[in-house]
């Protein structure tokens, strides 16, 4: 049983968290929500105790307050039960940001052309430029992440015992939460270990963190949170990943 680093705050994840809380795109929000079940819902089957993938895309979802006919719809059309489902790639594009920061972009789309086309005007169009696959992905690993909001009474060390034997590496104090981080075959497994302690989460997602860091002033943030946020607004945009940090004093003055 290897122990847990504790670290201090990891600022991207912190601020994409508030950020969601606060989401005004929310019905972009939706559509990457649904599109997310009807993913796995496609590579699983429609029965979600067989289907962890999708028991988190419809648990997100529902946190999110996505109304459940619009989840029942989706995970139906995934599954072949209803026609309209679209087949969706996943295809990751890599890129950098002002500053050198190294950016991850997940899409999930129907048509390779018009994400690559809409991903590569959107990046150079906000002071980034595209990069050669495998440039930039070695920065980052794959990582299972669970973010547990402090607002349902989860201490760290409640949170620290009960995923310690299910293979997490790490519990991060983010604040108003904690991160949870696992590798992303131990997901489900950490997962479960929260719900067996009765500990609410609020996601639980495959995600990439980056290795290494680009601490970031508040001028180089503010252009690359402008470039994230052009990036995010595409249909086919599922996730952006970058490898920045912002302190507290740079967030509080943006």
């Amino acid at each position: 049983m290897r122990g847990l680093d504790v670290s201090g705050h990891s600022k991207w994840a912190t601020t994409k968290h508030k950020k969601a809380v606060i989401d005004s795109r929310r019905a972009k929000n939706f559509a990457k929500l649904i599109k997310g079940i009807e993913v796995a819902a496609r590579a699983g089957g429609a029965d979600v105790s067989g289907n962890p993938t999708l028991f988190d895309a419809i648990a997100k979802a529902k946190k999110n307050s996505v109304p459940s006919d619009n989840i029942e719809r989706a995970v139906k059309r995934g599954a072949g039960l209803e026609s309209g489902g679209a087949d969706y790639q996943t295809i990751m594009y890599e890129g950098y940001g002002p500053a050198g920061v190294a950016l991850l972009i997940e899409c999930l789309s129907d048509n390779r052309n018009r994400a690559a086309s809409e991903v590569r005007v959107a990046v150079t169009r906000n002071g980034g430029n595209m990069a050669d696959p495998g440039s930039v992905s070695y920065m980052f690993n794959r990582k299972g992440v669970i973010i547990v909001s402090k607002a349902h009474g989860a201490t760290e060390d409640k949170v620290l015992e009960s995923v310690l034997d299910a293979g997490a590496e790490e519990v991060n104090d983010l604040g108003e939460a904690f991160e949870v981080v696992s590798e992303a075959s131990d997901l489900v497994a950490v997962r479960e270990a929260l719900q067996a302690a009765g500990i609410d989460y609020e996601s639980a997602d495959t995600s990439f963190l980056p290795t290494l860091s680009v601490p970031l002033d508040a001028e180089a943030a503010a252009k690359v949170f402008h470039l994230i946020d052009a990036i995010e607004e595409l249909d086919d945009v599922q996730n952006v990943f970058g490898n920045f940090d912002v302190s507290d004093e740079v967030m509080a003055s943006l």
